[in-house]
């Protein structure tokens, strides 16, 4: 046989096994409250059918009163009479009801010329009208109408005592009693004692169940209620006895048929068949579960072919299947009843097996939804990121998502219902013509208003949507109108702050493609002039007919070039270092005065040797900051070399430092001998010089590394450009 064959079989009759054992815990659960009493007498069936009898018993015997005396008993209070006066209302009510009732019938007798039937209808509305009246008039008038109701309550109340009396009597053939008035002495028994006393009569021998009834725990005979009237007033039968004393019994063999007797047979041999089933099923149960504990009971690759399928579901409807399954599987499960209830062999086989098939199916599917969810929970990707897929939180995220702005929200919920309303008042109105006029109020204060509502609103978005489509496509158009406060006119603002954004992107970009070609062409230019003047002199060299002289003159201007053309891709290394923000900073206190003296030291020989005035401002007291000393004093060295480069012949330059706002501030101003042009930003760029002819010697990197430098020191480099004058500023926080 084959192996996956095997292995169905297996499983097939494990299950069969874990379902008759889980059936019997079931039925244990179930039905266990009441079978496991010690016999039918202790159970709640029979105790409601004891009350029902002493209940009986108390109407038909111990307080019985005979319906004469019941009328006898009868009394009429003011209360009652007042009641019945006023049961319809006031008098001048109730006579302009009785005559509304009758105008209708009238018109129409004599508009059909039948005076006889006009006079019948008359005759009657009088008569009617001058009982009403009278009832306001005759106190003792009232007082028999009220009397007659209640004999008639009375006479129907022990007619349906006659009729439920067989009741009684089919409880009498189980149920024997013996009860003693304790104040009269009288007797009441259905039992014929014939000379035998009570004890002889009720004991374990005559009877399957005695209940004895003595001093406190004696019988009383309880009052009866009759309902009367329209309006269900009471009339009070008081109960004759007292207390009774004696011993109701059920009789081991009845005299005639008695269901209840036969409830008590059925009840014992349902009894044997529920413990021999639950003590088995429990039998079976431990065998199957140490079948399950020792083998992989499931059939071989099933949980690897549906697994991937079932990872699909979302895990909230996975759960929510699988507990319907596992409660309709505990509903199959409940198999007493099949057992129990059916005597016939055929219908018990064919229950038993519907049954059996039915919880067999259900198990399964329990079973496999209990595995595989097991599995996810194990190999998934945790339960944060299967709640996120599920269901619920899906429809929990749109309804978020539709209040996220809670007007809009708000008021698509206001116009559904609006036009919910509308719609279901139109076959109401149509049906009820008198509230036609209110419902046309209705729509055309409300539904017609929200309706122009809804197709203003849906005009508007329809604009707002074809400008975007327009936007996208690169079409700049005129600003969109902005109509109101709604969320589609802040929609509009926002699309309307977009362009202007994109336009300004848009030039931004076409500026940075200017420049990216400006640096280009000005690194090719910068490069290459001193690359030509290497080769050319080179070539020179080659020629043998040249003096020393020419030959150390040429030599010296190879290594100047040289050395400028290092110069110029260290400062282009440096320049894209510091732009990519790859620069490492080494900071420690620095006196911000020193560094800039020994700054300009550097320079005493190039300034003394230039027509240019220097003035230079420095504070009594060092100025310290937590600053990387070298590469600050690289900003220092490129802002007096540009000074020295670029300032106009025989002016001035002023130099300072302060400090403001725990801020040290360094000034650097000059006049330029070249024009600036008013885009002061672009200086910053790299290979950006104030010589655009490029006849100096400067690189064009100088203020683009420093601005990097500066930047990275979380400091501010700006320049301001008025005319001629140029000024640098540079702000770096002072350490305390």
């Amino acid at each position: 046989m084959d192996t996956k064959w095997k292995s169905r079989l297996l499983f097939a009759g494990w299950l069969l096994l874990f379902v008759i054992g889980l059936s019997s815990v079931v039925a244990a659960v179930h039905d266990g409250r009441t079978y496991f009493k010690r016999d039918y007498f202790h159970t709640m069936e029979f105790d409601d059918h004891l009350s029902q009898f002493i209940s009986y018993l108390n109407t038909y015997e111990l307080g019985n009163m005979s319906k004469e005396e019941a009328k006898k008993a009868i009394t009429v209070t003011p209360e009652e009479i007042e009641e019945h006066r006023y049961r319809y209302g006031s008098l001048p009510e109730q006579i302009a009801n009785i005559k509304n009732q009758y105008e209708t019938d009238i018109q129409e007798a004599n508009a059909a010329d039948n005076k006889e039937a006009a006079q019948i209808l008359i005759k009657e509305r009088d008569k009617k009208i001058a009982d009403i009246t009278k009832n306001f008039q005759d106190e003792e008038y009232v007082r028999q109408k009220v009397r007659v109701e209640k004999e008639q309550a009375i006479d129907d109340y022990y007619q349906s005592l006659e009729e439920e009396r067989s009741n009684f009597e089919d409880y009498q053939a189980f149920f024997k009693y013996y009860f003693k008035d304790t104040s009269t002495g009288k007797v009441y028994t259905n039992v014929n004692m014939a000379g035998s006393s009570v004890k002889e009569i009720f004991n374990q021998k005559n009877m399957l169940f005695i209940q004895k009834y003595e001093a406190a725990n004696a019988l009383r005979a309880g009052e009866q209620t009759i309902g009367y009237g329209e309006s269900g007033e009471g009339i009070l039968l008081k109960a004759r006895g007292g207390k009774f004393e004696g011993r109701i019994g059920a009789v081991s063999r009845p005299t005639a048929a008695s269901p209840l007797y036969n409830d008590y047979k059925m009840f014992r041999q349902n009894q044997k068949v529920f413990i021999i089933y639950v003590a088995s099923g429990f039998i079976l149960l431990l065998i199957s579960l140490y079948i399950g504990k020792r083998f992989f009971i499931f059939p071989i690759g099933l949980i690897e072919k549906i697994q991937p399928l079932y990872n699909r579901v979302p895990l909230d409807v996975s759960v929510a299947a699988a507990l319907v399954t596992w409660l309709l599987t505990i509903v199959s499960l409940q198999w007493s009843n099949v057992l129990i209830y059916y005597e016939y062999t055929y219908t018990l086989i064919q229950n038993v097996i519907s049954h059996l098939l039915a919880s067999l199916c259900l198990t399964f599917l329990s079973l496999l939804q209990g595995k595989l969810l097991v599995e996810r929970w194990k190999a998934g990707e945790g339960i944060r990121e299967e709640w996120r897929q599920s269901v619920i939180a899906k429809l929990g995220r749109l309804l978020t998502n539709a209040f996220l702005v809670r007007s809009i929200g708000i008021q698509f919920f206001l116009l559904l219902a609006v036009f919910f309303f509308t719609g279901f008042g139109v076959p109401i109105a149509v049906s009820h013509l008198d509230l036609l006029a209110i419902y046309g109020v209705l729509f055309l204060l409300i539904s017609l208003p929200a309706l122009i509502l809804l197709f203003r609103g849906m005009a508007y978005l329809n604009l707002i949507i074809q400008h975007t489509g327009r936007l996208a496509a690169g079409h700049l158009e005129a600003d969109l109108p902005v109509r109101g406060r709604s969320v589609f006119a802040k929609m509009a603002e926002h699309i309307n702050v977009l362009k202007k954004d994109v336009k300004a992107s848009q030039r931004e970009q076409a500026k940075s493609e200017r420049l990216k070609t400006e640096l280009i062409t000005n690194v090719s230019h910068d490069l290459r002039t001193p690359l030509t003047s290497i080769i050319s002199y080179t070539e020179l060299l080659k020629n043998e007919t040249i003096s020393a002289e020419e030959r150390i003159a040429y030599t010296e201007i190879i290594d100047r070039k040289s050395k400028r053309l290092k110069g110029l891709i260290d400062d282009l290394f440096e320049a894209s270092k510091m732009a990519s923000g790859n620069a490492e900073l080494v900071k420690e206190k620095v006196d911000l005065v020193q560094l800039l003296q020994q700054a300009l030291g550097e320079y005493d020989e190039a300034i003394g040797e230039s027509s240019l005035q220097f003035r230079v401002t420095n504070p009594d007291e060092p100025v310290f900051a937590m600053v990387d000393g070298q590469k600050i004093w690289r900003v220092f060295d490129n802002l007096i070399g540009n000074i020295l480069k670029y300032s106009l012949e025989n002016t001035r330059v002023y130099i300072s430092i302060k400090t403001m706002n725990d801020q040290a501030i360094i000034t650097f101003k000059n006049v330029t001998k070249y024009e600036l042009g008013d885009n002061v930003d672009e200086m910053f760029e790299r290979f950006k010089r104030g010589d655009r002819s490029r006849h100096t010697e400067g690189s064009g990197l100088g203020l683009a590394i420093a601005k990097s430098i500066i930047d990275l020191h979380e400091g501010t480099l700006d320049i301001e450009v008025d005319g001629d004058l140029f000024k640098v500023t540079v702000a770096l926080h002072v350490s305390s």
